[in-house]
């Protein structure tokens, strides 16, 4: 017995020795998080994401599992604004871990790091339908802001894990300098979409529009989360037609079937882009943008 207790309470003490530290634990909530976290953290960190690249963030099954991860976690990145309203509180709950609550060390709302859109003004109740009263929470879309968000991890990193800051800064201004450099190399892939006018589905594509200079004409749901009505669709193919817009754009997470049926009635293509990266096979940020630049230059560059 008294071995036994030798042996385990050996491997206990080996296991918090400085050789065998475990790497910073990472959760982050959507992918494109994850995948930023990845590349600024390198072989320090172990990043896990929440939502798949298929789900639509909004809507996530607060699954035991994902507690369980989040239990483990030094850090959770989240986007914030209220994006995971629905699903992230219960879990970070659950979790019982104290560092991940709002207002600790190991929880960064990344919003913070980056200058919002479509802030409401003035009272806001749900029966305007999916407004996120802080702001519009769809800013990963813009590689200007991906950047802000990279430097707020890269620096949130280091605070946690001091002995690896320089690696963690190192990493962090390869990936914004390659970024920015990606960037530029899009602007003038899609400098033909300048001023270009597009419908979309949701109110998720403001920050992309912004960037690129898309004029968004009108959008299919009615209001935020609220599913297209007959009558709104209607509304929507008058002033497509009016406005002489050339796309209508959506994430491949919302449904074709009212999108398709508005392209059949107008000149519009319809161009569904990825909603975010395929982290559980290894696409990176820039990877994914240079995916969904393609998208849209095919689609609404004409």
């Amino acid at each position: 017995m008294t071995r036994l207790l030798f042996i385990a309470l050996f491997f206990s003490v080996l296991s918090l020795s400085p050789g065998a530290r475990a790497k910073l634990r990472v959760v982050a909530t959507t992918p494109d998080l994850a995948s930023i976290a990845h590349e600024v953290g390198g072989d320090e960190v172990r990043v896990t994401a929440i939502a798949l690249h298929t789900q639509d963030p909004h809507w996530v099954d607060a699954r035991p599992h994902l507690a369980l991860d989040l239990a483990k976690a030094d850090l959770l990145l989240a986007v914030g604004l209220g994006l995971e309203v629905g699903w992230l509180p219960t879990l970070q709950t659950a979790s019982r871990n104290r560092a991940i609550q709002k207002g600790g060390r190991g929880f960064l709302d990344c919003s913070t790091t980056v200058k919002l859109l479509e802030i409401p003004k003035g009272k806001v109740d749900r029966s305007m339908g999916d407004i996120h009263p802080g702001g519009n929470p769809h800013y990963m879309l813009d590689p200007r802001r991906a950047a802000r968000v990279a430097w707020g991890i890269t620096k949130r990193m280091a605070e946690l894990d001091p002995d690896n800051a320089g690696t963690y800064k190192k990493r962090g201004k390869l990936f914004v300098s390659k970024l920015k450099r990606a960037r530029k190399a899009w602007e003038k892939r899609l400098a033909g979409v300048r001023g270009k006018k597009v419908v979309t589905y949701h109110r998720s594509l403001v920050y992309l529009a912004d960037w690129l200079g898309l004029h968004v004409v009108d959008h299919l749901e009615p209001r935020p989360g609220i599913p297209p009505a007959p009558r709104h669709v209607a509304h929507v193919i008058r002033v497509a037609r009016k406005t002489h817009a050339v796309a209508i754009l959506q994430e491949s997470w919302f449904p074709t079937k009212v999108s398709k049926l508005v392209a059949n009635k107008t000149p519009l293509e319809l161009v569904i882009l990825p909603g975010a990266p395929n982290y559980t096979k290894g696409q990176t940020y820039t990877a994914f943008m240079n995916t969904l630049v393609g998208k849209i230059k095919a689609g609404v560059s004409q």
